[in-house]
């Protein structure tokens, strides 16, 4: 028995089923590459669901760890530590926010948000405002799997095996500005929204209708809230996806790349906002650790330092154009989209999908579909243009076999029905 098959049935014996794993163990990375035991090389276009910015054994990340590591790991958030303070400098500055709360994920950031949301509407009640506790929401977004964050998720595959979820939160159709306008009134205490929605198939807001929902909410006292778990702290060339569209949340929340790999959330929020928590309403054990804290200054430190905010938007732009001229080649892509190192494309059919995702990791390439037809691209953002065309060339090949199947299928049919 070989050792993925010895940890495949110990899995398989003593965890929860909550995930289809493929059938490869890595031990290792560098860079751009996973390698798995028998020391193959994986092109990793997926970075762990957007987690590794900086790719694997980055020496500031693993300079921060051993550092942080021989000095403190963890204290409890009833005292001080150097981290914390200079690591919300840091955000604030990058996001045009004042305030930070740290957290565990991105799905307790989630939790963070809407909790702040309700405490700002009940201050807001409180001096008078007339102002309720409904969210919207919009179809397609996915924020976690907490209930709370379950509960402002779209699909009903998400939420309905865990119903009833949390009351008060209606969906609004993606990117529809006469709906959200019918459906906001001053029962809304906020806009919930991604920029780009990322497990909604890498669907971009359009700027109308981020506007509109800028304008609806501070016309009332709501707030705006914006998810920026995936696509924020530089994925799509800027700090935060929404500053793409000139307009500023009053709540965002990040995590997925902050610490490189540790595991980090957070809430950031104006100065107005805050004033509705006071000690004791809100917290969390391990948020904003030390060693996390440590790692994830060492990340923003690396993505300034050696420009990889710039490096996002150029290798992105290359990466985009080589999956437009792909769809040029292939009438199965049926669109292309994104931003930066967030990108897609979509294709006609499930089935094709899971088969490119299949084949790509035949030839050590790492994606995934998300939305069923939506191969996702959340490659770290040191890619080169190298990686790209290994990538590009692999997909051109998947789909031209494909379509060379198809069409001989067809005429095997044509030719037998005759």
């Amino acid at each position: 028995m070989t050792r993925l098959d010895s940890i495949r049935a110990a899995e398989a014996k003593l965890l929860l089923p909550t995930y289809e794993r493929n059938p490869i163990l890595f031990v290792s990375g560098e860079g751009v590459h996973l390698i798995d035991e028998r020391g193959d090389r994986y092109l990793d276009l997926l970075s762990g669901i957007g987690v590794n910015a900086l790719g694997y054994r980055h020496p500031a990340i693993e300079e921060a760890l051993l550092r942080q590591g021989r000095a403190i790991i963890h204290t409890s958030n009833l005292y001080y530590h150097e981290g914390q303070a200079e690591l919300a400098l840091r955000l604030t500055e990058r996001t045009g926010l004042q305030r930070a709360f740290f957290a565990n994920t991105g799905t307790e950031a989630w939790e963070g948000a809407m909790k702040l949301a309700r405490a700002h509407a009940g201050l807001l009640r409180s001096e008078g405002k007339q102002i309720g506790t409904k969210f919207l929401a919009l179809e397609q977004s996915f924020h976690g799997r907490t209930f709370g964050s379950v509960s402002t998720t779209h699909k009903a595959k998400y939420r309905e095996p865990f119903g009833p979820v949390v009351p008060g939160v209606e969906f609004v159709r993606f990117n529809d500005v006469a709906d959200l306008r019918a459906k906001f009134t001053d029962e809304v205490c906020a806009i919930l929204v991604e920029a780009i929605q990322g497990e909604g198939g890498i669907r971009p807001l359009s700027k109308e209708f981020l506007l509109e929902a800028r304008s609806l909410a501070s016309s009332t006292g709501a707030l705006l809230v914006i998810d920026e778990i995936q696509a924020g702290l530089g994925r799509t060339g800027k700090w935060c996806a929404y500053q793409h569209y000139g307009i500023q949340p009053d709540i965002t929340t990040l995590a997925k790349p902050l610490a490189g790999g540790i595991p980090l959330g957070a809430v950031l929020c104006t100065e107005e906002v805050s004033r509705a928590i006071h000690p004791g309403m809100h917290g969390t054990t391990f948020g904003g650790g030390p060693l996390a804290c440590a790692v994830a200054i060492a990340v923003i430190d690396t993505i300034d330092r050696d420009h990889l905010l710039e490096n996002a938007t150029q290798v992105g732009a290359y990466f985009l154009a080589g999956l437009h001229s792909l769809a040029e080649r292939h009438e199965a892509i049926i669109d292309v989209r994104g931003m930066g190192l967030m990108l897609a494309a979509e294709l006609d059919s499930a089935d094709l999908a899971k088969h490119v995702v299949g084949e790509m990791l035949k030839r050590h390439i790492l994606i995934n579909c998300t939305s069923d037809t939506v191969l996702r691209f959340l490659p770290p953002y040191v890619l080169t243009p190298a990686h790209v065309d290994t990538a590009i060339a692999a997909l051109d090949e998947i789909l031209m076999a494909h379509s060379a199947a198809a069409h001989g299928a067809l005429a095997g049919g044509e030719t037998n029905h005759g």
